[in-house]
């Protein structure tokens, strides 16, 4: 056993990072998304009454009806500052009409956008592709859904854990370049309270592509090797948003 003293860390770097740009210069932000889905069941009021409430609290929200409860919806809210959860979105959920809902906390999401260093333009991936996907009138269908890695996933060196993630989204491009499918890919790490990591989004005009595009990706070796958990599974048609876009 060494007796060598443990080397102190670095203070972290909490900026996302993307591509390097045409000039030389790095893409950083330290600046992002955070999203939250929560559902909720027994719902009388109608979808309108809801968003138009909705609307003067300034919050970015968008509604889902779940296609597998014909009496639950899905508020979807989005917010740079997380605090907005917190405060604004609390103070609306305890008012009319929307105190009368009952939520579902085994389905409710949270994530963040983050950088991955490949980002062409890192602003746009972090601040703007999620509200673009999540708005798109020819993409009313969505399926959310956590999931959690193996822990050793991440003792993997890093150039087998790239060939492992990039077989998995060379698949998620094939679909999007098809018109069947984007994603929309959030870090969980501390958000979840069953340890899930990360927060998928599909989103597309049909429901059959989405869930096909799930089915293969069982094939793919982060799904079929690396996965501790995946699920619970949301599914959505949108109905509607406001303060968005």
């Amino acid at each position: 056993m060494s007796d060598a003293p443990l080397k102190r860390p670095e203070p972290p770097d909490l900026f996302e990072r993307g591509a390097t740009r045409a000039d030389g210069q790095p893409q950083r932000l330290d600046t992002r998304l955070f999203l939250q889905l929560q559902v909720f069941t027994d719902v009388a009021v109608p979808p309108a009454a809801l968003l138009e409430a909705a609307r003067p609290s300034g919050l970015e929200l968008v509604l889902y009806a779940d296609a597998t409860d014909p009496r639950a919806i899905a508020i979807v809210t989005v917010a740079e500052d997380p605090a907005r959860f917190a405060t604004v979105q609390r103070e609306l959920f305890a008012q009319a009409p929307f105190s009368s809902l009952i939520p579902v906390p085994g389905l409710t999401m949270m994530g963040r956008t983050y950088g991955s260093g490949r980002e062409r333009d890192l602003a746009d991936w972090l601040l703007r592709q999620v509200r673009l996907r999540l708005t798109r009138a020819d993409q009313p269908w969505a399926i959310w859904y956590p999931l959690r890695r193996k822990p050793a996933f991440y003792q993997l060196e890093t150039r087998e854990q790239m060939r492992i993630l990039a077989e998995h989204g060379m698949l998620g491009h094939a679909y999007g370049e098809a018109g069947l499918a984007q994603d929309i890919r959030l870090k969980s790490f501390g958000l979840d309270r069953d340890d899930n990591e990360f927060l998928i989004g599909l989103v597309g005009p049909q429901l059959h592509p989405l869930s096909r595009l799930v089915e293969d990706m069982r094939q793919t070796q982060q799904t079929a090797l690396w996965l501790d958990s995946l699920g619970p599974f949301f599914i959505g048609y949108r109905l509607g948003h406001v303060n968005l876009g």
